[in-house]
């Protein structure tokens, strides 16, 4: 993947951007894009000036999601309640309302592309010996589950009824090398992505060059494969470096 000119770098708009996922995919992307960087105000964003515009926002204002979206390309939505055991009542305004905010901003300003960071939590009720295709069924345990299941439905229909063009990714076990070796009682090892892999997969979704709605699993080079990559693979043309291979972890 070459680095784009300057003159020909996209506005790209990153959600969450001081979160785990954002603020590595921020200081990866910094010379690929012009950034602007949001996230919730009461959150520490630092750090993120090195990288681009930042932009203090919350998800629940529509107007604040309007301006954040106004002459930008491209939306990667990373905002949101990340807690899996998270309740109702902390999840309805980031995961639902704010999705909403954030897609229907995203159509009204013209963007071209919405990428959606969706989760493996979609389709965690299937039994771990299950590869799962992105045709499959959504199978939540979960009410976060749920919520990442209504932002891809949100996403097929911005992206097959209103006009601008969707990637929902379903994010593995999104982990460094130092954490992903400290987990104790949890088995990641055929659903994890490292960051390097995902920061790929981010800039392959971005710069796509199709329309519609695209859903893609999001996982590293794992021997066991919970999640097939037929489409990141064939579409996108990802190619994961890192993953767990035999139970043994191969990453930076």
């Amino acid at each position: 993947m070459s680095v784009m000119t300057a003159s020909s770098q996209p506005r790209v708009l990153v959600t969450g951007a001081a979160g785990r996922v954002g603020s590595r995919f921020a200081e990866f992307a910094a010379g690929r894009y012009r950034l602007r960087l949001s996230d919730r105000p009461q959150a520490d964003m630092s750090a993120l000036h090195a990288y681009g515009e930042v932009v203090s926002a919350d998800l629940t204002d529509p107007d604040a999601m309007t301006a954040l979206c106004s002459d930008v390309d491209t939306v990667v939505h990373l905002a949101g309640e990340p807690r899996p055991d998270a309740g109702w009542d902390t999840l309805l305004p980031s995961n639902v309302i704010g999705a909403y905010n954030v897609f229907e901003a995203a159509a009204g300003a013209g963007c071209r592309r919405l990428v959606f960071a969706s989760s493996v939590h979609a389709v965690v009720g299937y039994p771990e010996d299950k590869q799962i295709r992105v045709t499959d069924p959504v199978n939540p345990a979960t009410l976060y589950g749920v919520t990442k299941c209504f932002g891809e439905a949100l996403g097929r229909y911005y992206g097959e009824q209103r006009g601008i063009s969707v990637i929902a990714l379903r994010i593995g076990a999104y982990q460094t090398r130092e954490s992903a070796l400290t987990i104790r009682g949890e088995r990641i090892d055929h659903v994890y992505i490292s960051p390097r892999d995902l920061n790929q997969l981010l800039v392959r979704a971005i710069e796509f060059d199709g329309d519609g709605f695209l859903m893609v699993n999001a996982t590293s080079e794992n021997s066991i494969q919970h999640l097939d990559l037929t489409e990141a693979r064939t579409v996108l043309g990802y190619a994961p470096v890192d993953g767990f291979v035999d139970g043994r972890l191969h990453a930076e």
